[in-house]
């Protein structure tokens, strides 16, 4: 199994203070989400990544986030063995310390 880049959220969160443009996906339930989301991110449960395949741009890099970063880090496998270029955001929500909406 190839290996999965990761971001750590201090990372993602400099990168959001610059202004980058970033595709961030928010894997977890539509319970836990409304405890707040990464400005910007797209909510897409990590059960139904399968059938919104047509949202992703191949020539994207997708930066993936759930709780604690396990969710996320399968979905980053099932992703970039469809062709895609991920990135796991370690530790996950547990983690991040920036805002959220």
């Amino acid at each position: 199994m190839e290996e999965i880049k990761i971001i750590t959220p201090e990372e993602l969160e400099k990168k959001i203070e610059v202004g980058e443009k970033l595709e961030l996906v928010d894997v977890r339930e539509e319970y836990e989400v409304e405890q707040g989301m990464i400005t910007g991110a797209k909510h897409i449960p990590m059960g139904e990544i399968p059938e919104n395949l047509a949202y992703f741009d191949k020539n994207k890099e997708y930066i993936f986030i759930c709780r604690s970063s396990r969710r996320s880090e399968n979905v980053c496998h099932y992703m970039q063995d469809q062709g895609f270029m991920v990135r796991n955001m370690i530790g996950g929500m547990l983690e991040w310390k920036g805002k959220t909406v």
